[in-house]
C-alpha cells in the first residue's frame, strides 16, 4: 500500500510498512509489534517499522550462513566487481538517497549527501581489497620449508547501526565485511530504518548474490539476539555508551569478535596564534552542524589565554545559523531526533545554568515557521563552564557548544586528558610548535590541526580511544579488514631429497 502526503514543497509517496531484506527479498514482516518512524521536522509518520520475530531473525542468518559457503570460495576480483558497481550506483543515486534520509533523520539535504559520500569513499576503499587482504610468506624457513600467512573471512558478521548516520555507518560495515567474503546481517536503528533499506536495494541492483546481505529490524531484542546466536562470528557498533557496553560484553561472552564506537565529548583548542576567522568559522559549524547530532562533533571549545577575547564574535556567528526543516533551501541545521532528545538536551542546558554557567546564547523555544511540531533547538551557547557541572559530563548530543576558558596550553592538554573520552579533539594554532605537543600529549585517538572533525579518509582507520571506543581493531583501512578476517597460517615442506629418498627423517634439518 502506498501513501502520498504532501508538506510544503515536497511531496513523498513511501510504503506504510518497512519491509524486512532476506535472502535477497524484501519481505513484509509477520510481527505484532511495529514502531512509529517519524520525520523529526513534522512528527509526521513517515512508516511503520517492525520488530523482527525470532523466525524472522533465525531467517536471516540462515541466509547469511548458507550464502557465506558459495561467496567466500567466489574469487577476491569477483567481490571486488559487485563493489565497484556498488559504488557507481551509490554515486548515481546519492541525492534519491539523501531525501530517504533526510525525511526520517532530520538533517539538511546538503548534510545528508556528505555524509553518504564519506560512506561511499569506505565503499571504494574496500575495491582495494586485492592489496588490502595479502597475506603474508616466507620461503626457506627452514629447509625445503615454507610458510605462508592467509586472510580468511570470519563467517556471519552483524552490524548494528545508530540513528545519526543511517547510511554512512551501514556503508562502514558491510562492504568491508563482504567483499573480504563475510556475509552481513545490518540492524538499522529502529528510529531510521527507511535509507539502509534503500542502500539493500541498490546492492542488490549490483550483483549481490542473495542471502550475501541481510537487513533485520528492531530494537533491544534484535540486539541480544545479535549477541547470542552462535551462528554470528563478529559484531560491529556504533551508538550511544550504555548499548555498547552491553554489546560488548554480552557479545564477547559469547565468544564474539566485537568492536563497539561509543560516546564522546570532544574538544577544540584555541591558541591565540590562531588564525581568528578561520577558527571561530570552523568551529561554529562542527559544533552545530548536523544539530550536534555527530560522535566526532566539537561540543567543547577551550580558549586559551587572549584568545577568550573571540567569544563574542563566536556567538555572533552562532546567531547567523539558519535553524529549518532539512529539506528547505538555506537551512544550515534541522532538527533533533526526536521529543525526548531534544528534552533531554534542554534538562542539560538548564543544568548548566543551575550549576553557574553563562548561556551566551540560547536556542531553546525557537520557533520555525510552518513546523510547529518539529523537534527543533537552535544554536546554545554555555560559558563558564567547569568540570564537576552534570551538562559537562554528559555527553549532549545537540547543538550546544560549551566555553572554557584557560591560561595555557599546557592546562589545556591536561583538561583534555582528564576527561575520560578519547574519540578526537582538535587545535587551532599557527604553531608548529604548539601543534606538535599538542598531537603528542593529548590522550584521544583522533587529532586535528585547524581541521576540527579529524574523521580519518578511509585509506586510515577511524581510531577513537580511550572509553570512546571498546574492542582490539577500529572501523575501516586495514584495521577493518583485519576485523573481518583471520589468520590462517600454513607451513609446508617439500623435501628435495624426496627425488631421492634417503630414510626416515627425526629432525628437522636447518
Amino acid at each position: 500500500m502506498l501513501r502520498v502526503c504532501r508538506k510544503g514543497n515536497i511531496v513523498r509517496s513511501y510504503a506504510t510498512t518497512t519491509k524486512l531484506f532476506i535472502d535477497g527479498k524484501f519481505i513484509d514482516s509477520t510481527s505484532k509489534e511495529w514502531l512509529d518512524v517519524r520525520n523529526p521536522a513534522t512528527n509526521e509518520v513517515v512508516s511503520k517499522v517492525p520488530l523482527a520475530t525470532q523466525s524472522e531473525m533465525l531467517s536471516a542468518v540462515e541466509s547469511a550462513k548458507t550464502a557465506f559457503k558459495a561467496w567466500s570460495q567466489t574469487s577476491l576480483l569477483a567481490r571486488q566487481q559487485v563493489m565497484f558497481r556498488f559504488q557507481t550506483l551509490l554515486k548515481d543515486n546519492i541525492k534519491s538517497i539523501a531525501k530517504v534520509l533526510t525525511e526520517e533523520q532530520g538533517k539538511t539535504l546538503v548534510d545528508a549527501e556528505g555524509s553518504i559520500l564519506r560512506g561511499i569513499q569506505v565503499v571504494e576503499h574496500s575495491c582495494s581489497v586485492s592489496s588490502l587482504q595479502m597475506g603474508e610468506s616466507l620461503n626457506s624457513i627452514a629447509k625445503d620449508m615454507d610458510i605462508t600467512s592467509y586472510r580468511l573471512p570470519l563467517g556471519v558478521i552483524a552490524g548494528i547501526c545508530p540513528f545519526n548516520f543511517p547510511a554512512m555507518i551501514p556503508l562502514w560495515m558491510f562492504p568491508m565485511a563482504l567483499v573480504c567474503g563475510n556475509t552481513a546481517i545490518i540492524k538499522p536503528s529502529e528510529r531510521v530504518p527507511n535509507t539502509t533499506m534503500k542502500l539493500a536495494e541498490l546492492f542488490v541492483e549490483a550483483g549481490a548474490p542473495k542471502g550475501t546481505l541481510n537487513v533485520i529490524h528492531g530494537a533491544h531484542d534484535a540486539v541480544n539476539f545479535i549477541c547470542d546466536n552462535p551462528d554470528i562470528k563478529a559484531i560491529s557498533f556504533v551508538g550511544a555508551d550504555q548499548a555498547g557496553r552491553h554489546i560488548y560484553s554480552r557479545g564477547s561472552a559469547n565468544g564474539k569478535r566485537v568492536q563497539c564506537n561509543m560516546g564522546a565529548k570532544n574538544h577544540g583548542v584555541v591558541l591565540p596564534d590562531a588564525t581568528k576567522e578561520s577558527s571561530l568559522n570552523q568551529i561554529v559549524g562542527a559544533a552545530f552542524g548536523a544539530a550536534g547530532q555527530r560522535c566526532m562533533a566539537l561540543p567543547t571549545a577551550i580558549f586559551v589565554g587572549k584568545s577568550k577575547d573571540w567569544i563574542p564574535e563566536l556567538v555572533e556567528k552562532a546567531k547567523k545559523l539558519k535553524v529549518n526543516a532539512g529539506h528547505e533551501a538555506g537551512a544550515d541545521l534541522g532538527p533533533v531526533i526526536s521529543q525526548a532528545a531534544k528534552q533531554k538536551i534542554e534538562d542539560l542546558i538548564q543544568s548548566g545554568v543551575d550549576e553557574g554557567a553563562q548561556l551566551a546564547l540560547d536556542g531553546r523555544n525557537i520557533q520555525v515557521p510552518g513546523y510547529d511540531d518539529g523537534y527543533f533547538i537552535g544554536p546554545t551557547i554555555l560559558t563558564g563552564i567547569r568540570p564537576h557541572m552534570h551538562c559537562y559530563k554528559e555527553e549532549v548530543f545537540g547543538p550546544v557548544l560549551q566555553v572554557i576558558e584557560l591560561d595555557t596550553l599546557d592546562e589545556a592538554i591536561s583538561f583534555v586528558n582528564s576527561n575520560p573520552y578519547g574519540n578526537g579533539t582538535a587545535v587551532f594554532t599557527n604553531s608548529g610548535a604548539s601543534a606538535r605537543r599538542f598531537t603528542m600529549e593529548t590522550e584521544a585517538g583522533q587529532v586535528g590541526v585547524n581541521v576540527p572533525i579529524p574523521v580519518p579518509l578511509p585509506m586510515f582507520s577511524f581510531t577513537g580511544s580511550k572509553g570512546s571506543f571498546l574492542g582490539d581493531t577500529n572501523f575501516y583501512g586495514k584495521a577493518g579488514i583485519n576485523f573481518y578476517t583471520q589468520l590462517k597460517t600454513v607451513t609446508a615442506m617439500w623435501r628435495s631429497e624426496d627425488l631421492s629418498p634417503q630414510g626416515v627423517p627425526l629432525t628437522i634439518n636447518v
